[in-house]
């Protein structure tokens, strides 16, 4: 009795598995390979959004640097020698750096070819993280600034003038940049 049992029982589980294979291809057949394509294909495409956003941002960034920087001609008051805006912006910057201004000087305007440089010395007094993070927002700035020379007013005078250690961390800084003004060319197209 217990063989005709065995024997059952392994009938029976050759039977479910034949029908869960049956059942398994007809009813479900080939859909998870289609469901691997679409994963792919969903991941390709989030790739390319991605790849997208990013150059729409950088597309944004381009727009906003040519605002900042095109003069639409020699007489605009983008390429002035003293650009207001622009004196506005790093005045604020230094006060936001909490950053001494000692002086601002405009130097006279270089007229290239396609551009203008517009150079100033600027006298600072502030530590060596200060003027650090000085540096890096200039570097942000929507504006194209070069920053041509720096010189660090540490002489040993200074030392010997000043009585309080306290004071010894400021440093004075000259820093010769210029800002780039971009002139739009007049090209005529032929037809």
């Amino acid at each position: 009795m217990a063989e005709k049992r065995n024997i059952i029982l392994f009938g029976a589980v050759i039977l479910l598995t034949i029908s869960y294979w049956v059942s398994a291809s007809t009813l479900i057949g080939e859909k998870p390979f289609k469901i691997k394509l679409l994963e792919m294909e969903q991941q390709e495409l989030n790739e390319n959004l991605i790849s997208a956003q990013i150059l729409a941002s950088q597309l944004d960034r381009v727009f906003t640097l040519f605002q900042e920087n095109l003069a639409l001609s020699k007489a605009d008051s983008l390429a002035d020698d003293a650009n207001l805006p622009f004196l506005n912006n790093l005045t604020d910057m230094l006060e936001n750096l909490d950053i001494k201004l000692l002086g601002i000087k405009p130097k006279q305007r270089i007229d290239k070819s396609n551009y203008f440089k517009a150079p100033y010395i600027i006298t600072l007094e502030c530590t060596f993280e200060q003027f650090g993070r000085f540096l890096s927002e200039i570097e942000r700035s929507p504006r194209l600034i070069t920053i041509d020379e720096f010189e660090v007013k540490n002489g040993i005078e200074r030392i010997k003038a000043n009585i309080m250690e306290e004071k010894l961390i400021y440093q004075e800084f000259v820093v010769n940049i210029s800002t780039i003004t971009l002139v739009k060319s007049k090209s005529k197209v032929s037809s």
